[in-house]
């Protein structure tokens, strides 16, 4: 079980493994992939925006490549995975939207559950038979506010709220890392699928809404309540180097889950249930058209 106070420093050496980011030119995604890079990992930044990718590797240690990875557009996707050829360890599904206005990726998704979440449900499955070790997706607590509409997933008929999709594209990560363990479980599959949060932390996410009063509201609450992207960074590198559990949801444990170091957590009913978490992988392939 994580220490109260696990941190970098605890990291294993991981000289000899392969990790692929998503979304590690920014935010907690870039700290996390720096301090795996300084414990030995050759990493894979999928980024969409590679000149940031670059930017942001140039600044890390070791084995660090950059590839270009549109979560937003499927056939950006494909063609990662196709190009994927060797195995590796550990994939990463850190890359995310939040609360934005109105917009619809590539293939017609509404954007939020479109990139946080089957943007990243294809990828995995179709990188799944490379994967020698670990799929750690990061999630969020607003996941609590979340509830999957199964008949309207992309907000065709619904009156779009930025926030409520926003949280069912973080409740969508936790049901699909419930029903991908349980089809590893079933498979006998060595790899492992678990979730992590971040808690409350100041990144550069906040700051993408469109929206200039919650920028405001999000920058006095980014400076007395959120801690910083290193801080935040600690349960993906948990997740992703810890001998813990398949089906595991680790984040901070103080101020309501906001803030400090990686523990267990235990995430909403609504996430445990199997039921749900089947009908959305199925949901989930039909709109993907991967199985």
């Amino acid at each position: 079980m994580p220490t109260n106070h696990w941190s970098d420093a605890n990291l294993p050496d991981l000289r000899g493994r392969h990790v692929i980011i998503t979304g590690a030119n920014s935010g907690i995604g870039r700290s996390a992939a720096a301090a795996l890079a300084r414990v030995g990992a050759s990493l894979t930044l999928a980024v969409r925006d590679v000149a940031k990718g670059e930017s942001a590797a140039s600044t890390m240690a070791g084995d660090v490549r950059v590839r270009h990875l549109d979560l937003a557009n499927l056939q950006s996707v494909r063609s990662f995975a196709e190009e994927t050829s060797e195995p590796f360890d550990i994939l990463i599904a850190n890359a995310g939207v939040m609360a934005l206005p109105m917009q619809r990726t590539a293939d017609g998704f509404e954007m939020q559950v479109g990139t946080n979440h089957l943007g990243h449900f294809a990828l995995t499955n179709l990188l799944l038979p490379r994967i020698r070790d670990r799929i750690v997706v990061v999630s969020s607590e607003v996941h609590r506010q979340g509830r999957i509409d199964l008949d309207d997933l992309n907000w065709e008929r619904r009156t779009y709220k930025r926030w409520a999709a926003y949280a069912q594209s973080k409740l969508a990560n936790l049901l699909f890392v419930l029903e991908l363990e349980r089809r590893l479980r079933e498979s006998g599959s060595p790899v492992r699928a678990l979730a992590v949060h971040p808690g409350y932390a100041a990144t550069n996410l906040q700051h993408h809404t469109g929206s200039a009063a919650l920028s405001v509201a999000v920058s006095v609450g980014n400076r007395f309540v959120a801690q910083s992207e290193h801080m935040g960074a600690l349960p993906t590198l948990y997740g992703a180097t810890m001998d813990v559990a398949g089906g595991s949801y680790i984040g901070p444990a103080r101020l309501r889950n906001l803030r400090g170091y990686p523990a267990l957590g235990v995430p909403s009913n609504r996430a445990h249930d199997g039921e749900v978490a089947r009908q959305l992988w199925e949901l989930s392939a039909r709109l993907t058209d991967v199985s």
